[in-house]
């Protein structure tokens, strides 16, 4: 039995034929932009900052990865807009990942590597700060399987300003460039209701693409369920075996009509991701942003979340790394350290609040965790109190029923084990990596230009959420670290960073608040 898609033509509703041909918008007719928004009605989710945990009672930490880099660029755009930005807007893990570093490419069968440095942390330094990085493995274009992508555009009234749909359309014009003839590109639009203004389209027919794209005007409500079924449903009928399949959603978040809250809306995407396609989320605009939904939906989608503030940041995302953007080539990827009680006495992770999952599910194949694409680097940081310091002493009671006996195996000098989880594409069983951490006693300054402006970019952003482990952090500290540690920077992001850095400071330094 044919199934009936519906489609938005002109100010009515009209019930389409179904199987593999969909409602065509001849014209998408749009209502008059809905007024600015008087007050700002961005959401974020409060975080509260990992404390410091006994090893004594926590030798493990597991989370999930996150490759998301929303933050820094929101957090940029607020800067930039002569403000600080609100600190749950701040998130460590995400302003860390959003660069580049020198990590060594993978050389074994593994699809990424594994780099792990000790030294002091620079706000504390009577603490040890730990950094991981993963690099995952380069895939040059031309050896990319093909893409099979849907657009699926916010077209609603509250998309009409400048930084929000007319911006949109100059990112995606930027990607209808990169896309080669075993590509395909659909377009599906949501508003009031959904409809299929391009159906899925061969990479060569540029043309065409662009045609459709320039046809569209913001107007109406946002009915943002309704797109998410119909661009999943355009997605699974071009899906297959070696195929990357990806809808790409591109909203400032503020869905109203239909299913629309989080939990709905997460419950519905994790529906779909059995499909086999995934979502990459693309956020835009001021004064309505829903920042918390589109971090859960990205999360939710075995995909990531991007903030587009300027078209220099489209071009990040989907030009320089749109290899990383739109092929996985590990899922769900899981950490777990276990910390040595002979060397240290308490340990947080910075960031991934958000991304921790109980030490059980890391054994877990069920579990679903973060992806990582080609290309992409990924960073975790620990804090760790040395033994014997006695700074968490008699934090938590004696046990009544158990004593803690370390194994031989404490009595060496490793610091932390190390495993990490991941699944190939395509497989159900999830393969383990495992390795250890040593402390060197490497001096600050004697460390890797990524150790030293990994920990200024993680200290930035305890001064920006007003951390209560930041110790003795400045921003003056972040300068002179992140200055000396620029490196190549070849797209200038880290010179960008600095003048962040430089603006914040000035803002703090005035009195501004959030």
């Amino acid at each position: 039995m044919k199934r009936a898609l519906w489609a938005m033509c002109g100010l009515g509703l009209v019930a389409c034929g179904g199987g593999a041909r969909y409602a065509m918008l001849p014209e998408f007719q749009a209502a008059e932009p809905a007024p600015a928004e008087a007050v700002s009605r961005e959401a974020y989710d409060h975080r509260v900052d990992s404390p410091f945990q006994p090893v004594g009672t926590s030798p493990l930490s597991t989370f999930s990865i996150d490759v998301d880099t929303a933050s820094y660029a929101n957090v940029r755009r607020f800067l930039r807009n002569g403000a600080l930005p609100p600190p749950d807007a701040a998130r460590i893990e995400e302003l860390i990942n959003y660069f580049d570093y020198d990590y060594r490419a993978p050389t074994g069968p593994e699809p990424f590597s594994i780099s792990a440095e000790v030294s002091a942390a620079p706000w504390n330094p009577a603490h040890r700060l730990v950094h991981i990085g993963l690099q995952g493995r380069q895939v040059e274009a031309a050896a990319m399987p093909p893409s099979n992508l849907v657009f699926l555009l916010d077209v609603s009234g509250s998309m009409a300003s400048g930084d929000k749909l007319p911006l949109l359309l100059r990112a995606l014009d930027l990607l209808v460039d990169s896309l080669r003839p075993q590509d395909r590109v659909a377009i599906v639009v949501y508003a009031g209701a959904a409809g299929l203004v391009l159906d899925s389209t061969d990479g060569t027919d540029k043309a065409r693409i662009r045609e459709a794209l320039r046809g569209l005007q913001a107007g109406g409500s946002t009915a943002g369920g309704a797109g998410i079924e119909l661009a999943y449903q355009v997605a699974s009928a071009h899906h297959g075996p070696g195929v990357n399949s990806r809808v790409i959603l591109a909203t400032d978040g503020d869905f109203n009509v239909g299913v629309s809250s989080d939990g709905d809306l997460v419950r519905l995407i994790e529906q779909k991701r059995a499909t086999g396609v995934d979502l990459t989320v693309l956020g835009f605009g001021t004064g309505n942003y829903q920042d918390a939904k589109m971090e859960k939906l990205a999360d939710a989608g075995n995909g990531n979340a991007a903030y587009i503030d300027s078209i220099e940041e489209a071009k990040k995302v989907l030009v320089t790394e749109l290899g990383g953007t739109l092929l996985t080539i590990a899922r769900d990827v899981k950490i777990q350290v276990e910390f040595n009680p002979s060397q240290v006495e308490a340990w947080r992770l910075l960031g991934y609040e958000n991304r921790v999952l109980a030490d059980r599910d890391f054994n877990d194949d069920q579990k679903d965790a973060g992806e990582l694409g080609a290309g992409h680097n990924v960073t975790a940081l620990y804090e760790i109190v040395p033994a014997g310091a006695g700074e968490v002493a008699g934090a938590v009671d004696a046990l009544k029923y158990q004593r803690g006996t370390p194994t031989a195996e404490a009595q060496v000098d490793e610091l932390m084990t190390v495993k990490i989880r991941y699944k190939a594409p395509g497989e159900g069983a999830s393969q383990l990596i495992t390795g250890t951490v040593r402390d060197a006693g490497l001096a600050l300054e004697a460390t890797s230009e990524s150790f030293r402006f990994s920990s200024a970019v993680a200290e930035w952003g305890m001064l920006l959420r007003s951390s209560p482990n930041r110790g003795a952090a400045s921003f003056e500290a972040v300068l002179t670290r992140a200055q000396a540690a620029l490196g190549a920077d070849p797209h200038g992001h880290r010179r960008g960073f600095v003048e962040l850095v430089a603006a914040s400071a000035e803002l703090a330094k005035r009195g501004v608040k959030p």
